[in-house]
């Protein structure tokens, strides 16, 4: 079950029943929770929502690269980007979302595409860009948040043109790509809001 009635699909190839993979190996998967969204704040409060976001993804061993409270087909929701290491050895796995939340429920677009090969490049290029002292920075959500991937400067947004088929460029560009064609079912739209 989802509450997404529309997405543009192109580039994508069906897997499973509510799972898409593209040429470039980026999964992408809708889903649904009957129960009552676990955010830590209020999409009004988006300063504590967002520094609680980043302590969570921390705690859990990750790191939230990016986030946003924008609405999704007229309804207010959380846009996530974030790392985790990948569970088969080297490199990371970088995870981008939109989590639409209501009272009761929520629905989730998710995207996720793991390094391969070689990993580790855009890293070492921007840190020998930049330097080691200016490489690193604290979480500009909760710069408290400590545990989990570091923040850093390779992760921004203004780097993904030097690397392009980077999985962190591709996750964010499809997400962006994919944002403007979500449609929800009306009778979820109608739902109390979070």
């Amino acid at each position: 079950m989802t509450a997404v009635t529309h997405l543009d699909l192109t580039g994508f190839q069906q897997v499973d029943q509510l799972a898409w993979r593209d040429g470039q190996g980026t999964v992408m998967s809708l889903h649904f929770f009957n129960l009552r969204p676990d955010l830590p704040a209020s999409l009004q409060d988006p300063a504590t929502l967002l520094a609680g976001l980043a302590r969570h993804t921390a705690g859990a061993g990750a790191g939230l690269i990016d986030a946003a409270v924008e609405p999704v087909d007229g309804v207010p929701a959380v846009r996530q980007l974030l790392k985790v290491r990948h569970p088969q050895g080297h490199g990371q796995v970088f995870i981008g979302s939109y989590t639409v939340p209501r009272a009761a429920c929520s629905t989730v677009l998710k995207l996720q595409a793991p390094e391969t090969g070689t990993t580790g490049m855009r890293e070492a290029s921007i840190m020998a860009q930049l330097g080691p002292d200016r490489f690193y920075t604290p979480s500009p959500y909760a710069p408290d948040a400590t545990g989990g991937l570091p923040y850093h400067w390779a992760d921004h947004e203004q780097y993904d043109a030097q690397f392009p088929q980077h999985p962190l460029t591709l996750v964010r560009a499809t997400l962006r790509r994919l944002l403007p064609s979500i449609r929800l079912d009306e009778r979820f739209k109608a739902l109390p809001g979070f």
